[in-house]
């Protein structure tokens, strides 16, 4: 049986139980993320992560300090949070599987057809992990996050992934239940015991096993109802489940199994023949992430004994995968990091070790156990989340206020902000709108437009004059925007306000579209029109790159809303 997460946490971190091959210091670092993680995203101090390792405070500084240097978490003063680009390992494994990429757009397209939430499970040890989401969106929103664990015990798709279980997996999962009465390593659940008996879950895995389906009657949460159905692979195992999710306001258990039963089998079958395709036809675009063994090397060089390269190459092996082999040999895991086969080894032997891994003896592959270290933390981040470090960071350099806005109808609204402490500053709160065709927040995102649509919005645009040097006509505007797209910046000057000059770039999601613009704003007498280019341009699009990086990443399985 994997270690519990306690087990996995606070075991990992003194190493007990490990193979003598075990890299210390990898078991070390996932034992601090598997902390940060379970914060749910916000801030633990780094007193905090040396009271529940129980490691030296040296070590926990060196961990922080390495994570922080490969992107994985940020420091901020005593804090630790983690960062987008710790998705990785979680996005290697959702794409070595395909499962999102093949079978999230019917998934999709049934939560449209049925107006009801729709969700893709997989089986995690005797837990549930759910591996894709489509949500509805209302006041009473019924949705699980990508990643997060659950007791088989107590959903619909653990009964079905129950009815694959052998006497040995019926013996874990009482010894887990017998460890952990109260559900503490399941952190999205409420806490209390289980009032579940093992006759009731056997009952329902009975008739999953006889019937094909499983309900839930508000058993991980009043309110919750759910009817799943498997997706087998061509072998007959099950690939994953698919649920449909309501509240008893809308339908009851039985409603939904009367009602969608047949429409959910319908889809499942449509998913299991998508299955049969070729790999190379079902994993979608996945740009492999650059090898943290050369991120590893450039930063030992820069932090020196700071920076603990054996947990660096660890975690590299685990962004290692899903690049179009959902299984690795050494050899390929050692090719792909740029490792040596020995480090590799050891790495996949701790990796193993901790539940991360599984293998053959010859084949490696993730588990879903890799989605616990960022998706549930992070499945709900927003752009504007993203780009506030890198905001306060560009305010710092440039001593100037910096903005992310998006267009909302006629104007750019802004939703994410860093100000800086002046006696004479640029006064703008989130949420405040202006006229898009007058900032330069505006003129780049407008640039983006098919040139039909960017006309159509100047023609029924209220082109009035807001300061001295406003451009009001629609051609002249037409052409200062077309400049705005060749070149690739906005500079604009005393337009919105007398003496407010500004100068913004575009921020492009993963597609290349531009999804927002990212400026730099200040009084006019402080900087000339040249200083603008010289001085904050380069930051602007250095800043516009790092934030578009991690929203590349987190977008990849995830849905990014804007604030």
């Amino acid at each position: 049986m994997p270690p519990t997460r306690s087990e996995r946490g606070l075991g990992a971190a003194a190493g007990t139980g490990a193979p003598a091959e075990a890299v210390a210091p990898l078991m070390r670092g996932l034992a601090v993320l598997e902390l940060l993680a379970g914060a749910d995203g916000g801030p633990v101090s780094l007193s905090g992560l040396e009271k529940a390792t129980g490691l030296a405070r040296s070590t926990v500084d060196r961990i922080a300090a390495t994570l922080a240097r490969l992107g994985y978490v940020r420091l901020d003063g005593r804090d630790v949070v983690v960062a987008p680009r710790l998705l990785e390992p979680g996005n290697a494994y959702l794409a070595s599987t395909g499962l999102p990429a093949l079978l999230g757009p019917p998934a999709n397209a049934l939560a449209d057809e049925l107006d009801e939430s729709v969700s893709l499970a997989v089986p995690d040890g005797d837990g549930v992990r759910f591996v894709h989401q489509a949500t509805r969106r209302r006041a009473m929103s019924l949705s699980f996050r990508i990643g997060d664990l659950l007791p088989a015990e107590r959903t619909a798709p653990g009964a079905l992934f129950a009815a694959d279980w052998e006497a040995d997996d019926w013996e874990a999962w009482r010894i887990r239940r017998a460890a952990d009465p109260d559900g503490s390593m399941f952190p999205s659940m409420p806490a209390g015991r289980d009032g579940n008996p093992e006759e009731d879950f056997r009952r329902r895995t009975e008739t999953a096993l006889r019937e094909g389906w499983a309900t839930d009657d508000q058993m991980i949460e009043p309110g919750l109802v759910a009817l799943s159905v498997p997706v087998r692979r061509p072998d007959g195992r099950t690939a994953c489940v698919l649920s449909v999710v309501s509240h008893t306001s809308r339908s009851t258990a039985d409603g939904l199994r009367e009602a969608l039963l047949d429409r959910l089998r319908a889809t499942a079958a449509g998913m299991e023949k998508a299955l049969v395709r070729p790999r190379d036809e079902r994993t979608g675009e996945y740009r492999v992430p650059e090898p943290l063994a050369g991120r590893a090397a450039a930063s030992k060089q820069e932090l020196g004994r700071e920076f603990i390269e054996s947990l660096a190459r660890g975690l590299g092996v685990l962004t290692a995968f899903g690049a179009g082999a959902e299984r690795l040999t050494l050899a390929e895991v050692a090719q792909a990091t740029g490792l040596a086969r020995a480090t590799a080894r050891r790495a996949l032997i701790t990796l193993t070790h901790l539940g991360y891994t599984e293998t053959d003896g010859r084949h490696h592959w993730l588990t879903p156990r890799v989605l616990g270290l960022a998706h549930p933390a992070l499945s709900r981040t927003t752009l504007a989340r993203i780009a506030r470090p890198h905001l306060a960071r560009l305010s710092s350099s440039v001593k100037d206020s910096a903005s992310l806005a998006v267009l909302s109808d006629d104007c750019v609204q802004y939703v994410a902000r860093a100000a800086t402490r002046r006696v004479m500053s640029v006064n703008i709160t989130v949420g405040t709108r202006f006229p898009a065709f007058a900032t330069s927040l505006g003129r780049v995102l407008l640039a983006d437009l098919p040139h039909p649509v960017r006309n159509a919005f100047l023609d029924g645009a209220d082109l009035r004059v807001l300061a001295p040097r406003t451009l009001t006509g629609t051609a002249e505007l037409g052409a200062e925007i077309d400049r705005v797209g060749e070149q690739g910046y906005a500079l604009v000057d005393e337009e919105l306000e007398a003496g407010l000059r500004s100068i913004a770039v575009p921020v492009r999601d993963r597609t290349g579209a531009a999804v927002a613009a990212l400026n730099v704003a200040m009084h006019s007498s402080s900087r000339t029109r040249r200083q603008c280019l010289d001085e904050v341009l380069p930051r602007l699009r250095s800043t516009a790159s790092a934030i578009e990086e991690e929203l590349r990443i987190a977008a990849r399985f995830l849905e990014i809303a804007v604030m």
